[in-house]
């Protein structure tokens, strides 16, 4: 049995978009059309691929199909442009990254790519522990993760490690840790997360002993997480990068205890392709050049 490309693409445009209609407007052909493809093929392999929810969601075996279309599709374009044809097409590439690397060193090498292979890129962005998970449903062609094993038909590369440290502005220190930062001061006084997922303060907290979820502001963006925490919402991890600057003005106090580092990795489909070979080439160069070399005298999150 062989599965025809074009309905293994009409899945995936599905799964992208979110909707029938969606995916239809993008293909220039009715709604009914679109769904028609998709239970033909569902019939073929004989396993229900998408889950009619709002947004469409791919099934574990719909997944295996997304990640079959995409990989054609890269595969299709590096084959057109080995060959000359297709002048003038722009190649689109979709990665994931964690929010701190997406908000520091990850944007420069696209930028680059972008001159040299005229490449757009579709960036999601996620928490680093769940990145991998965007591999795995085929929606990306690489991921910066924490996730060191890898995603079934990737490959890994370790990029080294982000090192946060717990600080707070002086005025909040003040107020809700007058005799240091302590497990007691620690259980009542609110801290910053980036989002309900978010381990990182929790992580730091067990390694001073501390078990219980203090209150907690969510803060979903890098720079305005850092704002917050200038500003005396609560205290956090940042990365040393940010927080040392701040340290050394005096906007920020340090709240002791060890940093806590997080390894992190680049994972990529398994393809034989120039285009995402020339990615990975340049984000991982960037990383090592950015990052800290892992070392064992830290806290680890794996």
């Amino acid at each position: 049995m062989r599965i025809p490309f074009d309905l293994a693409e009409t899945v995936a445009l599905v799964v992208a978009e979110g909707t029938f209609d969606a995916a239809a407007a993008r293909l220039h052909i009715t709604p009914s059309a679109v769904s028609q493809r998709v239970r033909t093929l569902e019939d073929l392999v004989g396993q229900v691929l998408l889950v009619r929810s709002k947004p469409v969601r791919a099934t574990a075996a719909g997944e295996a199909i997304v990640r079959l279309a995409r990989q054609a599709v890269q595969l299709e374009t590096d084959a057109r442009r080995a060959l000359g044809i297709g002048a003038g097409e722009t190649a689109s590439v979709a990665l994931a990254v964690n929010a701190d690397s997406l908000a520091t060193w990850f944007l420069p090498p696209l930028a680059r790519l972008t001159e040299r292979h005229g490449v757009v890129f579709e960036v999601h962005r996620d928490d680093q522990d769940f990145t991998a998970g965007l591999l795995e449903t085929g929606a990306v062609l690489g991921a910066v993760t924490s996730q060191r094993r890898p995603v079934a038909g990737c490959r890994v590369t370790a990029l080294g490690s982000m090192r946060y440290r717990a600080v707070a502005a002086p005025s909040y220190a003040a107020r809700w840790m007058p005799d240091g930062a302590d497990a007691g001061a620690l259980e009542s006084a609110p801290a910053v997360d980036f989002d309900r997922r978010d381990e990182l303060q929790r992580t730091w907290l067990r390694s001073r002993g501390v078990v219980t979820v203090p209150p907690r502001h969510l803060v979903p963006a890098s720079h305005d997480f850092a704002t917050a925490v200038l500003l005396g919402l609560g205290w956090a991890l940042l990365p040393t990068f940010q927080a040392d600057d701040a340290l050394a003005r005096g906007d920020l106090v340090a709240l002791g205890g060890e940093d806590v580092e997080v390894p992190l990795y680049w994972q990529q489909w398994n393809l034989r392709s120039p285009l995402l070979d020339a990615v990975a080439e340049e984000i991982i160069g960037e990383a090592r050049r950015a990052l800290d070399p892992p070392s064992p005298d830290v806290v680890s999150r794996r």
